[in-house]
């Protein structure tokens, strides 16, 4: 553990469809030493039977949900069990964008607690997925960075890299959803915390089913949109 650099979570729901391509893009694009965090909600998982069948290159960990089924439930447990210096958030049905994740590496190394991987920014761009949800995330990371100050365009997207040590100090109180990347990135901003942001693109799943509910989980984004603008009222 040692001499591994990264620790990937990756929350799993009946991805035995993506898994076999994730774990080959990971062993092609990511050259910093890393550990993959799979977390999975309930035995049955079609994930887990298809990663018996692989024998990546480098150490995988299995671990089932420790807070109850669920996304978000599924990364905290990924944040508990990640033990090295940085803590990336991967989801398996390839639509992250694996090429920048050594670039995040060295901008933890210089001093971000938090990464975010930025489809806002130039350079960053979205390939698919639901047109709604694209606007409302988009205007979500503008408006926070223009009248919030938060130094990422971008604070929807679940693709960010943390440092390990920022993680044990936040008291996570999301409770639905992907929104808790949202919550670490406003509560690093109103704390004072460094963050930085890097052009990734993102490409909607093209196998299995996706988890996000807009419009149930849309006031567990609206309280960390609210709450991103605490800085600026103790600055005001």
């Amino acid at each position: 553990m040692r001499d591994l650099k990264l620790s990937i979570v990756c929350p799993v729901y009946n991805e035995g469809a993506n898994i076999g391509k994730l774990l080959e893009r990971l062993e092609r694009e990511i050259a910093i030493p890393f550990e993959l965090i799979v977390v999975y909600d309930r035995d049955d998982d079609d994930t887990l039977p298809a990663l018996d069948r692989l024998s990546p290159p480098f150490p995988v960990r299995r671990v089932k949900n420790h807070f109850g089924r669920g996304a978000l439930n599924a990364i905290k447990t990924g944040f508990r069990e990640a033990q090295c210096e940085a803590t990336l958030v991967v989801m398996a049905d390839l639509s992250d964008d694996l090429s920048v994740v050594t670039r995040m590496y060295e901008l933890i190394r210089q001093g971000n607690d938090v990464v975010c991987g930025s489809r806002y920014m130039q350079g960053g761009r979205q390939i698919g997925g639901p047109l709604l949800k694209g606007m409302l995330s988009r205007t979500a990371g503008l408006t926070l960075h223009w009248l919030a100050g938060v130094p990422t365009r971008d604070v929807t997207n679940s693709f960010k890299m943390y440092r390990t040590a920022f993680l044990r100090n936040v008291e996570f109180e999301s409770t639905g959803g992907f929104e808790i990347g949202m919550e670490a990135v406003v509560k690093a901003h109103v704390s004072g915390r460094r963050i930085a942001e890097v052009p990734s693109v993102w490409t909607d799943r093209v196998a299995g089913r996706s988890r996000f509910r807009l419009w149930k989980w849309l006031p567990n984004y609206l309280r960390w949109y609210c709450y991103a603008f605490r800085r600026v009222g103790r600055s005001s």
